[in-house]
């Protein structure tokens, strides 16, 4: 009987697995990206000083993330306090409520919420206001491409705390948005102070108490359908593999001339409005596959120990400019890349002895900015690959990526077996090689009823 009830348990939870899978196109595998397998961003709060009641900490956020960064407008990060504490002040940042602070006489705080948001200040705020890696708006550089870049902090006094090591709590529930949802964060956890090194290089002090909070990125958290998409072609074949059709959402075809279909999935796009965090859904342009994004791979050209490849990047939203754009892609000839032309470059190694994976992004002041849809709406480069007598080949879709990023998210990439295939491919015979087969057969045929008349 208890093994009835035990096979009945399991039966109900292997059906639950599989709806979960099936219907809410949820799969394991989108919680972990085995491109980047240590990334995420850490969050460290040092005290370092006490006050009367409380303490004065700084909080400083690392993207540690290879090629994920946080675009405008920006980080927000939130927590819970786990006993009264209320915030007198900031420098490098601010809440976005002050909350209710009636009960206080004479110096009002900064924040008495039990759950604050703080978001980092902007550009040209006054100095007295700041503090270092403050003051870019919230964005953050991916660490490949940009590490001075990938950090951000702000300074707050928290009163109504506890004055030692043994009185102060740890905040709890921590949160973090970038902008949009995406990251979960863990609890913070006591760790070794961090030890500060002085300007003359001649001291070092110390926090008199640091904790980490570490937040992982999950793309089936930030949003229910993919945002970008991969189109392919080559030199050899006239055929234009294009993005498979609904890769990131279907056309309205109920109401003649709006294209995005209000009650299907929405496509994740945050776009900045008048200075606010708001998230309002993406224009996009009319395309069978309305992704916002499509990256074309184009094998270009074929010499005697080298092969060119043109990547083209099209932007279909028109809400949206990409600043600090990338795109990752795994190939098995990034091992012998030659050179990019107005692109950067930088391998990515996650697995030491593998180098198939590298990180493109846009050259300052140039092409870092992927404008929005229209006929400036696009950034295109060339890869010059040296062949690699051993594993180069034109057969079979080698010549094409094994997956690329488009900021950090998994592009759609066309189904194998309609990848640009060679002419003389044996999976397709030329069309007079089957006329040769079928005259053979005829003639064949003739013969034996000719001589069978006789």
């Amino acid at each position: 009987m208890g093994f009835l009830c035990s096979s009945s348990i399991f039966l109900k939870l292997g059906i639950s697995i599989i709806f979960l899978v099936f219907f809410s196109g949820y799969t394991p595998a989108e919680a972990y990206d085995p491109l980047d397998p240590s990334g995420n961003i850490t969050i460290k709060w040092d005290i370092i000083t006490w006050t009367g009641d409380g303490y004065v900490a700084t909080v400083t956020i690392y993207n540690f993330q290879q090629y994920r960064h946080i675009q405008a407008p920006g980080w927000t990060v939130g927590w819970s306090w786990s006993k009264r504490e209320v915030i007198w002040g900031m420098n490098g940042g601010q809440t976005t409520e002050q909350g209710d602070c009636s009960k206080f006489k004479g110096n009002i705080p900064h924040c008495c919420r039990k759950t604050p948001s703080v978001v980092d200040l902007l550009p040209g705020t006054p100095y007295n206001q700041q503090t270092a890696n403050c003051c870019r708006g919230g964005v953050l550089n991916s660490w490949a491409q940009d590490p001075s870049t990938a950090v951000s902090s702000f300074q707050l006094t928290v009163g109504q705390a506890g004055t030692t090591n043994k009185t102060v709590r740890v905040p709890k529930n921590f949160t973090l948005k970038a902008p949009g949802p995406g990251y979960t964060c863990g609890p913070g956890k006591i760790v070794k102070p961090t030890r500060f090194i002085g300007t003359d290089k001649r001291r070092v002090t110390q926090a008199l108490m640091t904790w980490n909070v570490t937040c992982t990125y999950s793309q089936f958290l930030a949003q229910k359908t993919p945002t970008c998409c991969v189109s392919l072609s080559s030199f050899y074949n006239s055929t234009i593999v294009p993005c498979p059709t609904c890769s990131c959402g279907c056309r309205n075809t109920s109401q003649p001339g709006n294209c995005v279909d209000s009650k299907g999935p929405k496509i994740a796009s945050v776009v900045p409005n008048q200075g606010k965090n708001v998230y309002k859904p993406p224009l996009v342009q009319c395309t069978n596959h309305m992704c916002p994004v499509r990256i074309h791979w184009h094998v270009k050209t074929n010499y005697k120990a080298y092969w060119r490849v043109k990547v083209t990047i099209t932007n279909f939203n028109y809400n949206m400019n990409y600043s600090q754009w990338n795109l990752v892609v795994q190939h098995p000839n990034f091992d012998n890349l030659t050179q990019t032309f107005s692109f950067n470059y930088k391998p990515l190694t996650p697995y030491a002895s593998i180098n198939d994976t590298g990180i493109l992004w846009g050259v300052k002041f140039y092409n870092d900015l992927l404008m929005q849809a229209g006929p400036y709406g696009n950034v295109q480069s060339e890869l010059l690959f040296q062949k690699e007598a051993s594993a180069f080949t034109l057969e079979k879709g080698w010549a094409f990526p094994r997956r690329i990023y488009f900021n950090g998210d998994i592009c759609v990439m066309p189904p194998p077996d309609s990848y640009p295939w060679l002419p003389n491919t044996g999976s397709r015979k030329p069309i007079g090689s089957r006329f040769t087969a079928v005259t053979a057969l005829i003639s064949l045929l003739l013969t034996v009823f000719l001589h069978g008349s006789l």
